[in-house]
């Protein structure tokens, strides 16, 4: 990279966390882009050669901290996976991923309350947009592809079970981290998974039916 594009990436960079501190100091209604450019150091214009407006920079976030938390479950994966010497799991890594990040956002309300309107199938389907991710994020349409080319277990339309995991985990996740004194996490989590699992076993195709057409990704926008 040469000094002309780092410079770029590093103000880009620089524009993302300024303001990503002041939408959880403020809130994204009390916050302008003059208050970003200010934070970060650069005048006003600056912005705008990076974002459109201050909705653009905060859709770029929302991407932005959904990748990184998957980035972080996915590199602990990999050394679960190492250490343990084994392939891929369907049903065992899905857990793994889901575990990390829902103790991720407990650990992190004022992140959960940014995100927790876009912990859904939209916010997916944005985040797997290679355009907007850095570039050491995994692609997790490619992990989850592999995941079931890998699995002793075919599974038919593996989109809409994606869907419904994501939105059940994004829906009761962030119930039981906000409201905690009805439903804890740690008291939600064995249901959540049994409740996954149930998903899972009915999508799973009968060995002894034909499944290569039927495990073809097709994503839902």
């Amino acid at each position: 990279m040469g000094k002309v594009e780092l410079n770029k990436k590093q103000k880009s960079e620089s524009l993302l966390n300024k303001a990503f501190d002041l939408f959880i100091e403020r809130g994204v209604s009390k916050t302008t882009v003059s208050d970003i450019a200010e934070r970060a150091g650069v005048a006003k214009g600056t912005f705008y050669l990076y974002f459109k407006d201050k909705y653009d920079i905060r859709n770029r976030l929302v991407i932005y901290k959904a990748s990184e938390l998957f980035n972080n479950a996915y590199k602990d994966l990999e050394k679960k996976i190492k250490k343990e010497q084994r392939k891929l799991s369907v049903e065992e890594d899905m857990f793994f991923i889901i575990d990390h990040i829902l103790n991720a956002l407990q650990e992190n309300k004022p992140l959960l309350e940014f995100l927790h309107k876009d912990l859904s199938w939209g916010a997916f389907s944005r985040s797997i947009d290679r355009n907007y991710l850095p570039e050491d994020t995994p692609d997790f349409r490619a992990l989850y592809q592999k995941m079931l080319e890998g699995s002793d277990i075919k599974f038919k339309e593996p989109d809409i079970m994606l869907y419904l995991i994501i939105e059940l985990v994004g829906s009761a996740g962030y119930s039981a981290i906000i409201y905690d004194d009805i439903i804890p996490l740690d008291t939600l989590k064995p249901y959540l998974k049994e409740t996954i699992r149930d998903i899972l076993n009915r999508h799973a195709i009968p060995a002894d039916e034909k499944t290569d057409a039927n495990t073809e990704l097709c994503y839902v926008n």
